[in-house]
């Protein structure tokens, strides 16, 4: 009998030594979540994985390590682009963040109509806003969920020219203004029906525990980056 997959033994997630070591000593004490149904948190429960989502997650392994780090989520399910950024931004500022993950679009690219420019803008003007107010931003390109068994064979293709569309523009404006960009898009399971809900548009919590570990990962990277450019400056 095959063993059962849990999240301590999945090569994707995270190791509990590798946790530990991660972002030791990080700056941030103020992490706010702007988005849609992803950043608030709607995966499907998984056996072997804590059903724990994707910021919640985030912004556990940051208090573990930084005790009074203050959070806030202000996702809410079902908000196009322009819709997060009118809803959601005023108050994001308010709480004067240091650190913020902007993740949204989805809902745009599900809809035949799906206009990428204009998403690119509000992403943007989200990502300008938020780094002008002193903040590190987290950008993120989703798996393509057009995998999902439960979505119609006659919706598929379509669907995931715009999805992979979307993640690309999304690293695009990343690239520009300089996010912590995390593409899971092309990671090697975007093909897997065990990351996806049965309702075709959401991830499992399998998915939220490999996408709060390649997060966490960029975190780490961005850090010893910017160590290594403060060094060589020095």
């Amino acid at each position: 009998m095959a063993a059962t997959r849990s999240e301590a033994t999945d090569p994707y997630c995270l190791r509990e030594q590798e946790s530990h070591a991660l972002l030791q000593g990080h700056p941030w004490r103020r992490f706010v979540v702007l988005g849609d149904s992803v950043a608030e948190g709607l995966c499907e429960p998984v056996d072997g994985y804590p059903d724990v989502q994707l910021a919640d997650r985030i912004a556990a392994e940051l208090r573990a390590r930084a005790p009074e780090l203050a959070y806030r989520n202000l996702g809410l399910r079902g908000l196009r682009a322009y819709q997060v950024r009118a809803s959601q931004l005023g108050p994001a500022l308010e709480f004067k963040p240091d650190l913020a993950l902007v993740v949204c679009g989805g809902n745009d690219a599900f809809r035949p109509s799906f206009d990428a420019a204009a998403v690119d803008a509000e992403i943007a003007r989200m990502i300008e806003a938020l780094q002008q107010a002193g903040a590190t931003v987290i950008t993120v390109g989703m798996f393509d969920v057009s995998h999902s068994p439960a979505v119609p064979e006659a919706r598929r293709a379509g669907l995931g020219l715009r999805l992979r569309r979307l993640a690309e523009h999304t690293r695009a404006v990343a690239n520009r203004l300089g996010t912590v960009h995390v593409h899971l898009t092309d990671h090697p399971l975007t093909a897997d029906p065990s990351i996806y809900s049965s309702d075709g548009r959401h991830g499992s919590a399998r998915s939220d525990a490999i996408a709060a570990a390649e997060t966490l990962r960029r975190l780490a990277h961005h850090l010893d980056a910017t160590s290594a450019d403060r060094s060589v400056l020095r």
